[in-house]
């Protein structure tokens, strides 16, 4: 085959599905026409073309909501654009609920979507009869109707953006398969092809569920599985309404889309069928897989109950074809860790139609500018974890992960496929204790302590969880007594070397030139001044560092360490969180039982607050660290792996009197809330600054040097006027005490004026409690938040508030310093 193939491009695309036409199309709206789109077969051939092409707007979080938001506009105008017709309808969805708890998670997802001027109307029964006619609304309580939905065929909207890609100067070559990714000296340099190389600055993976052995070849980690997808289509419906919205029925798993006089129903089914587990072939082009009616005939069953003409209607298809799915059912984004200039856009989770425009967009401004236009964070490739790349893990958890787009999706719920697989050194004694395990990034961590009925029969809910007296028992012991947190899963980082100090006082928005011994809290911010990461940095030494960060974020932080280390650098990063256990303990009694198991002085005067030195404990030698994310008086103790064991038993021994206790991380959040401590990735992110977030006070603005992010600091301070800042949140209803979460708007005398970042019920001050960030023109300031009659919108319903800046709990910060005040359960010293 003869093919005029070029030797070098700007940016090569690896894959012709929705994505990667939509990146060639975005790229080349930017200006980067440069562009070679690589496709094995042909344009859709490997999940697009089977699609069901539904276009919905809402998703779990305000940005994914945006960039879907985004698709939508696009697709209202992509056909005039390209002259391609593209299919697009805008017939709206409707979203039902079944039973109680069904309709509030919609609820609530329809107030998050009125943050950003998301059109959604509550509807009965009766209304979604009216608009979907053949619909049985038998056990139907209610539902939420969103009237800028849509449906677009797949395949014609793919060649719309394909049309407009090479109408902006892109390059697009099927039947061109890429053998290799290729590298040179640490860089992505282009791509090997059946007919030969193509030199690359920049390359992009959008090849489905070929993406994770096409990246494992060159060592990097794409983290998903394919699973059998099914839906059947009827033959044609005399009568039927040709204006249907999308019907989505969750507690049914099910969901109904009109098409030319035929009902597509498409299942989310909560056990699914992994496929592709010894590989998938070359050849697969415009497949199906073989039919199973028997794994979705329950649920074909209750959808001929709820579409009773079902019964009379034949089937004209059944089928099965192949999705990709990620660990966390959110799908990979970004520049790849491992490798600088290899990004990738793939493992979309039955969501890349209505995902494809805003994934295109942000990618390609990604692309151009070398960061993310936008806060990603909940897609970004850097999230995951080196060791999902696993296919056995992976295969495990695609058993669960393709139901969770119509299962509930519960506040705290965990995942129960593919567990166990990180695990800290105290885990079976935390077990032995009664600890519900929760898990994160794949380390196994404690939420709660309870009885063994208790932790077996957990009830997740919107309102109070079957755990919550056992947290407020957690959160009282703290404050009382002495408890006892594992934080093993945090990440820590060596930094050492003769330039150790300058780097991290370049990466760092704080002061890293003090005295051993000291402990910094601070932010590594990116050029426009917005948080990257939230880090307590450890002078160990002159010339050493220690970093600890969240798990969550452990390849992503230790990726933007290394590479903001100029290579003429004498500095070397090492990854110590596999051996470098770290247990906390917090509470008023924790430095008397610190004295019984340690010689060494641990008064005020030898170890304040924010300090470090390493001690003897029982036998061994840990670092004991002055900090607190609770908001008491405590220790966070780091150990050498061996030495944890030893640590661990020495200290629960020696503090049965004192009343020392195990907790959980739900004890912690609930805490923390209370002290109004950020969490990066909910309060704080690449968005915000730390101005806005009220952490200013760890910013050092006239060190040596500078820091990255300053120049946009300080134009922020020069401006003088901080138009959006985090503030914290109470409910104050007497009749109901509903529980906060996230992305709850907050409205000032009746107009919207933010969100919710993270939630929690406070238990030490009885009150549930938020973090929000809020705006005003004219600047977010203490009288500003004084005035006005405050709310809180929660499943569209809305509720008086209390916001301040400060803290609900111990706001001037005594019980930290070890001061002692009596506990009492409100807001006053």
């Amino acid at each position: 085959m003869d093919m005029d193939i070029p030797s070098k491009a700007d940016v090569v695309i690896v894959g012709g599905g929705v994505a990667g036409c939509s990146i060639a199309y975005h790229l080349a709206k930017l200006g980067i026409t440069d562009i070679v789109l690589c496709e094995r077969k042909q344009l859709t051939s490997g999940t697009t073309w089977h699609a069901a092409g539904l276009v919905t707007q809402l998703r779990a979080t305000r940005q994914m909501t945006e960039l879907a938001q985004y698709t939508g506009e696009l697709f209202g105008s992509l056909e005039q654009e390209t002259g391609q017709a593209t299919g697009f309808k805008r017939n709206g969805s409707l979203r039902v609920a079944t039973n109680a708890a069904r309709y509030e998670e919609l609820a609530r997802g329809a107030s998050m979507g009125r943050n950003f001027g998301l059109p959604v109307e509550a509807v009965t029964a009766d209304a979604i009869k009216e608009r979907w006619s053949p619909v049985n609304t038998d056990g139907i309580i209610g539902g939420f109707w969103f009237p800028q939905d849509g449906q677009v065929n797949p395949a014609d909207v793919t060649m719309a953006y394909a049309k407009g890609a090479r109408m902006g100067g892109a390059r697009i070559f099927e039947n061109l398969a890429v053998t290799q990714l290729l590298v040179d000296a640490g860089r992505a340099s282009g791509v090997m092809t059946e007919h030969g190389k193509i030199d690359a600055r920049t390359v992009v993976i959008c090849g489905g569920m070929w993406s994770r052995d096409l990246a494992a070849k060159i060592g990097v980690s794409l983290p998903l599985h394919a699973a059998e997808h099914f839906y059947v289509v009827t033959e044609a419906i005399p009568d039927l309404p040709r204006n249907l919205p999308v019907l989505f029925l969750g507690d049914e798993w099910t969901y109904y889309k009109e098409d030319a006089g035929k009902l597509l129903i498409g299942f989310f089914e909560p056990v699914a069928k992994p496929w592709g587990q010894k590989g998938i072939s070359e050849n697969f082009c415009f497949d199906s897989l073989p039919e199973d009616i028997d794994h979705v005939a329950p649920h074909l069953e209750a959808a001929t109950n709820r579409v009773p003409l079902l019964e009379r209607t034949g089937m004209q298809l059944f089928f099965n074809g192949p999705e990709s799915f990620t660990p966390d059912n959110r799908y990979l984004l970004g520049e790849t860790p491992e490798i600088p200039g290899l990004f990738c856009a793939t493992g979309f989770n039955s969501l890349g139609i209505l995902s494809s425009g805003g994934v295109g967009k942000s990618l390609a401004a990604w692309i151009r500018d070398g960061r993310p236009p936008v806060d990603l964070i909940d897609v970004d490739i850097r999230r995951t974890q080196s060791f999902q790349r696993n296919r056995k893990y992976l295969e495990d958890r695609t058993v669960e992960t393709l139901g969770l787009n119509f299962d509930m999706h519960w506040p705290s719920r965990q995942f129960t496929t593919a567990r166990g697989v990180r695990r800290s050194p105290f885990h079976d004694r935390l077990l032995a204790s009664g600890a519900f395990m929760t898990e994160l990034a794949g380390w196994e961590r404690p939420g709660f302590y309870g009885t063994k009925e208790e932790v077996e029969n957990v009830a997740y809910s919107y309102s109070k969880p079957s755990w919550f007296d056992n947290v407020a028992a957690e959160c009282r012991n703290t404050a009382e007594n002495v408890s006892l947190f594992d934080h093993s899963c945090f990440a820590k980082y060596i930094v050492e070397g003769p330039d150790a100090l300058r780097i991290m006082n370049w990466i760092s928005a704080g002061n890293c030139d003090v005295a051993v011994g000291k402990v910094v809290y601070t932010q590594w911010l990116n050029e426009m001044g917005g948080i990257e990461a939230d880090v307590t940095i450890t002078r160990t030494a002159e010339t050493s560092f220690l970093v600890v960060t969240v798990a969550a974020s452990q390849r992503r932080d230790l990726t933007w360490l290394k590479r903001h280390v100029p290579d003429s650098a004498r500095v070397y990063v090492s990854d110590v969180t596999s051996g470098l256990p770290m247990l906390a303990l917090w509470g008023p009694k924790s430095r008397e039982l610190m004295a019984r198991v340690s010689p060494d002085n641990l008064s005020d005067e030898a170890l304040p607050f924010g300090t470090s030195r390493e001690i003897d404990l029982g036998y061994a030698r840990v670092r004991a660290s002055r900090l607190t994310f609770v908001g008491e008086l405590g220790y966070e103790l780091y150990m050498p792996a061996e030495q944890a064991m030893h640590v661990y038993d020495t200290l629960m021994e020696a503090g049965q009197d004192l009343g020392l206790k195990n907790a959980g991380f739900f004890a912690l959040n609930s805490m923390r809330m209370e002290k109004g401590y950020r969490h990066w990735g909910h309060d704080i992110g690449e968005e915000d600054t730390p101005f806005e977030s009220g952490l200013g006070f760890a910013v050092a603005m006239d060190k040596p040097g500078g820091f990255i992010g300053r120049d946009a600091l300080a134009a922020q301070k020069a401006a003088g006027l901080v138009k959006r800042r985090l503030v914290q949140v109470k409910v104050t209803s007497e009749d109901e005490e509903p529980m906060l979460y996230h992305h709850e708007p907050m409205l000032r005398d009746g107009h919207i004026v933010g969100s919710i970042t993270s939630g929690a019920y406070g238990h030490r001050v009885q009150a549930s409690l938020g973090l929000g960030y809020v705006s005003n023109d004219t600047g977010v300031t203490k009288e500003w938040l004084e005035t006005g009659i405050w709310e809180i919108e929660i499943a569209m319903k809305r509720y008086p508030i209390r916001v301040q800046f400060g803290p609900w709990y111990d706001p001037r910060g005594l019980k930290v310093r070890g001061i002692d005040v009596p506990f009492r359960t409100s807001s006053a010293d």
